[in-house]
């Protein structure tokens, strides 16, 4: 690996979001050492910033560190895939219920349209992941609490850990594209409590599916 320039001005962010990224393409694989010593003789850094890197990963739950032995890519247990999911699925229905009752009309037609384009993806899986994940973050967006958006933002980063990702399940795609359909007519018709309880639902079911 060649060294890499890095920006001065926050090198160990630069370091934890190239990290991160390898993280989740499965370069570094959940329950592997991280070998601070090549990473930082590979990037051309000192191994602090690179410490700095692992103290910000470890806080997003992507990294354990163990006493004497070093920093760890997290595995995610059953359990933790569970606990995960659970809490999704409180903090992004009360968003969708938020959403239901003040979303304006022009937000619902952007609603919509994303709908659309997931309807759109069904055949390309990596651009069905990525418009899916802008429906879940617009939906958080709209509802508008900065506190919820942080919490949910480090949950998925766990929730991508898992080797077994929920869209991956044959038939989950087009199970998955069901619901956001009957998210969405939740949203358009203003039934708070309808879309909260879908999207409860939806989380449920992709549990399942990533198990």
């Amino acid at each position: 690996m060649s060294a890499l320039s890095l920006a001065p001005r926050a090198l160990y962010e630069e370091v934890a979001e190239l990290l991160r990224q390898r993280i989740f393409a499965r370069e570094l694989e959940a329950g592997s050492w991280i070998d601070e010593l090549r990473i930082a003789q590979a990037l051309g850094i000192s191994r602090t910033p690179l410490r700095e890197a692992l103290k910000v990963l470890a806080a997003e739950g992507l990294v354990t560190m163990k006493v004497r032995r070093g920093a760890y890519v997290t595995e995610v247990s059953e359990k933790d895939l569970r606990d995960v999911y659970h809490l999704l699925s409180l903090l992004e229905s009360d968003a969708a219920r938020v959403v239901a009752s003040s979303a304006t009309d022009e937000q619902m037609t952007q609603i919509q349209f994303l709908q659309t384009e997931l309807e759109g993806a069904v055949g390309d899986r990596d651009r069905f992941f990525q418009i899916n994940e802008n429906f879940h973050m617009l939906l958080l967006d709209i509802a508008d609490n900065r506190w919820r958006d942080q919490m949910v933002a480090d949950l998925r980063k766990v929730m991508k850990l898992n080797r077994h990702h929920s869209l991956f399940k044959e038939g989950r795609i087009a199970q998955s594209l069901a619901e956001h359909q009957s998210i969405v007519q939740a949203l358009v018709a203003r039934q708070p409590e309808q879309a909260a309880q879908r999207m409860t639902a939806h989380f449920m079911n992709g549990l399942q599916a990533a198990q």
